[in-house]
């Protein structure tokens, strides 16, 4: 009898992790490493998928859109990108959880497909960064098969474009489909294009700009304390001020407001096995 020992083969990777509720979004937990591990069971394994990266401001537009919910919770991986995230996961579920951001991972996804032999596709974006990403990736990584790229038009796509965009993508036969459309486009773009779109779809966001060097982050110290928005607020004051000032606060209230409840259940079930 054949086996992956006999075979010289590596065993197939861990099904994917559980998810746990924040507010009304079901995020994934896991290590980082489990994360990565996870991406290519998916390009393996199913035919079409997505993976988003979950931060405050996501987590708050889930809560106050149900269809945007849905399309958060029908990931097949939704990622704690933000710290906050993990903080309050390992709060509520007392388990380590790290921080799984987009800027990191994509790095790490990289790198790993170019040693596993798969190839990756970037859509989304200008094409001057583009055009930085790929220069980027083949410099760090010479052997790594990128099957393309492309930056749609800035406007709602009409069928014909949309449906020739699908086929681009697919001829290319891309294991790893990198989305840089911003949130919640680019959430949208992979939930409608699960099923047509022959690959798994990870939405990035920013890490275009910060794996090509045209943006820089703050140090991992102050990553680590969950500032990184005060960083991004100043780049950009006039774009990003009302979305940090409304969702950072209704996270701070919506969170307190459930720890409040936990404590009280927490308290009412104390006094009735007392």
């Amino acid at each position: 009898m054949l086996t992956n020992t006999t075979l010289n083969m590596p065993a197939a990777a861990p099904p994917l992790s559980e998810k746990r509720r924040l507010l009304t979004a079901n995020i994934t937990a896991g290590t980082f490493k489990n994360f990565a591990e996870q991406v290519f069971w998916l390009s393996e394994n199913r035919d079409s998928s997505y993976v988003c990266f979950a931060n405050v401001h996501m987590l708050i537009e889930a809560y106050k859109d149900r269809d945007f919910n849905r399309v958060l919770n029908d990931a097949d991986v939704a990622a704690p990108d933000g710290g906050p995230l993990s903080k309050l996961m390992k709060l509520l579920y007392g388990q380590q959880q790290d921080r799984v951001a987009g800027m990191d991972l994509m790095p790490e996804l990289l790198a790993q497909a170019a040693a596993r032999g798969k190839s990756v596709y970037f859509y989304g974006s200008t094409d001057d960064v583009l055009e930085a990403v790929v220069k980027t990736a083949k410099q760090k990584h010479p052997e790594l098969k990128i099957a393309g790229y492309y930056s749609p038009p800035f406007r709602k796509l009409t069928d014909i474009e949309d449906t020739s965009i699908v086929n681009m993508i697919n001829d290319t036969n891309p294991d790893l489909v990198f989305v840089a459309l911003g949130c919640p486009k680019q959430e949208r773009w992979m939930a409608d294009h699960k099923g047509k779109v022959n690959a798994c779809m990870l939405g990035v966001g920013q890490a275009y700009m910060t794996f090509a060097g045209l943006e820089k982050r703050l140090p991992k110290w102050a990553r680590d304390l969950s500032i990184e928005w005060i960083y991004r607020l100043c780049q950009e004051p006039k774009r990003l001020w009302k979305r940090y000032l409304v969702t950072n606060s209704m996270f701070v209230a919506l969170t307190l407001k459930l720890l409040a409840q936990r404590m009280v259940s927490k308290k009412t079930d104390q006094q009735v096995l007392g």
